[in-house]
């Protein structure tokens, strides 16, 4: 029998979970800072994160399998599956194994239970008057089996019921987001009628930016000038120019330059160096990228590597200029965050408070930022501060993302607990809890609307982009759900606010870009793509949208209305 090597092992927990439509933002995570690609490129998977998506892997098994049963039923009817079949199997075939072999189990035991009530009446009968009691004995199985039929019927009844109201309560939740969506906007049509109420935006209009051959999983516009940087699986970042005239066909007579910034030294034996973050600096002469080799580096805007920053014992999941541009802040699955001093590319200082893998990062101010991770924490922390000057805790599962507001008065989270929450330094518990989501949401954005912005005319709005497929619109002065956006029919990874803060571009793993008016709530223009979009962004101008794809390309749009 042949022998499983570790990176094949890898693929098919992947693949395996991956078919059964596990979704989890863990895996996400994981996805985006190359740990699916140990099977796919020759890459192992770390221990620790293999260890993690086998244990969440069966336990979702063993959830999807025994949803109704206690836990010694759960571990009994586990047990049932072959350890290829949990491989190989989908969760629907693995729940129709256990139900035909709970079957058999009980035939089995119902054969054993008339072999064994055989031998009792045959010894009855044997015994004196054995013959009164077999009837005696008769009798009382009849009056089992009247018993049986009636709790079955009656349980059939409670489970009709449960049915209907389940039915009833679905219905009612249809026609609450109908009539909030058809009253909020103004009694319109609803999100879902994406076809008729979006304009579809067409290839021709498209320039499609090709070169990396794996998935690209970041995208950022240059704060000055052209330059859209992108970061992918294939251990490089690019620097593409793009021109200021229109996008589509015509560009691409004369393809965009670009500058590809390679992560690895030579061509083979490379360990996986995925790009999984970065980040302009404000005067756009600097771009930061992380990668999962847990190196930060530093490019000129002409691909020229000027640093590499060593310290990270793990991949790096987020990094942030400061608006000033003296620190650079990274957050690493290592646990912990580093300030590097750009005058002298030294840690200034290290912070090690989460328990487990920092998730994301993000300045308050020039000096003070907040850390988000696995351990359902978040901190903010200071620097030359050797404890978190706060601590708030109140998510029930890891915390995925977290972004101050404009000013930095709020801090807004988003956990896999369907949550987002808004907190204040003024006290310990959140401002406000926001509870509508139905799946974990996987990120947020404050608009650049309110006091201190160059909108100040406009109010301050969250927008939560969750694996429920919906974006949801906060109004928070209030606490109050504005908008429910419905227009995505898989996971939304993405949502920008255009530099104006009237619209909002959000991308899914539907393959599609949708652009909202935010004060109308609805599809203003939709583009389909040829894979799902990791990332979406606004250039400077709020003329041209971004959006990097799984397919391996990125796609710029102009936007005009």
């Amino acid at each position: 029998m042949g022998v499983l090597t570790s990176t094949e092992l890898n693929f098919l927990v992947f693949r395996y979970l991956q078919e059964s439509g596990f979704i989890h933002a863990a895996f996400t995570l994981g996805y985006e800072a190359g740990i699916h690609k140990g099977g796919i490129d020759g890459n192992a998977v770390p221990p620790g994160a293999l260890i993690t998506i086998v244990q969440k892997g069966l336990q979702y098994i063993e959830l999807e399998a025994n949803n109704d049963e206690n836990d010694d039923e759960v571990e009994r009817d586990f047990a049932l599956l072959e350890p290829l079949e949990i491989i190989t199997k989908d969760v629907e075939e693995l729940q129709q194994i256990v139900k035909k072999r709970k079957m058999e189990r009980s035939q089995t035991e119902r054969e054993k239970d008339k072999g064994k009530e055989k031998e009792r009446n045959e010894e009855h009968e044997r015994r004196p008057g054995g013959e009164r009691e077999r009837e005696r004995h008769d009798k009382e199985k009849e009056q089992v089996r009247e018993k049986d039929k009636s709790e079955k019927d009656r349980d059939h009844d409670k489970e009709k019921e449960k049915e209907k109201e389940r039915e009833r309560q679905h219905a009612e939740r249809i026609d609450k987001v109908k009539h909030e969506d058809d009253s909020l906007a103004g009694g319109g049509p609803t999100p879902m009628d994406v076809s008729t109420t979006a304009q579809e935006i067409s290839n021709t209009d498209v320039t499609v930016l090709e070169g990396h051959s794996s998935e690209v999983f970041a995208c950022a516009w240059s704060p000055t000038g052209s330059l859209l940087a992108s970061g992918s699986g294939d251990s490089t970042a690019r620097i593409w120019t793009i021109p200021d005239g229109p996008c589509g066909s015509n560009m691409q007579s004369s393809p965009p330059g670009v500058h590809v910034l390679k992560h690895f030294k030579g061509r083979t034996n490379e360990k996986s160096k995925d790009v999984t973050t970065l980040d302009w600096n404000g005067e756009g002469t600097l771009l930061a990228t992380g990668s999962y080799d847990g190196h930060a580096r530093i490019w000129s805007r002409d691909g020229d590597l000027k640093q590499t920053l060593f310290k990270h014992k793990g991949p790096i999941f987020s990094l942030k200029w400061n608006k000033k541009g003296d620190f650079l802040l990274s957050g690493s699955v290592d646990k912990t965050a580093i300030v590097w001093d750009t005058k002298t590319w030294e840690c200034k200082q290290q912070f090690e408070f989460h328990s487990a893998p920092t998730l994301d990062v993000d300045w308050r101010n020039n000096n003070s930022f907040a850390t988000c991770s696995t351990d359902n924490m978040i901190y903010v922390c200071k620097i030359g501060e050797q404890r978190p000057v706060k601590a708030f805790s109140g998510h029930q599962s890891e915390v995925n993302a977290i972004k101050w507001d404009p000013t930095g008065s709020f801090l807004a989270s988003c956990s896999d607990d369907w949550t987002a929450k808004i907190w204040s330094m003024k006290q310990d518990k959140c401002v406000f809890d926001f509870k509508e989501h139905t799946k974990e949401i996987y990120t947020i954005r404050w608009s650049p609307t309110g006091p201190g912005t160059n909108n100040p005319n406009q109010q301050l709005l969250l927008a939560s982009a969750s694996f429920d497929s919906t974006i949801k619109l906060w109004e928070v002065e209030q606490g109050h759900l504005l908008y429910s956006l419905s227009g995505h029919r898989q996971p939304v990874y993405s949502v920008a606010f255009s530099p104006d803060g009237e619209y909002l571009a959000s991308g899914s793993l539907d393959q599609c870009l949708h652009i909202w008016s935010v004060k109308e709530g609805r599809i203003l223009k939709t583009y389909r793509g040829s894979g799902g979009i990791f990332e979406v962004c606004w250039n400077k101008e709020g003329s041209k949208i971004a959006a990097c794809f799984s397919n391996n390309t990125v796609c710029v749009m102009d936007f005009r209305m």
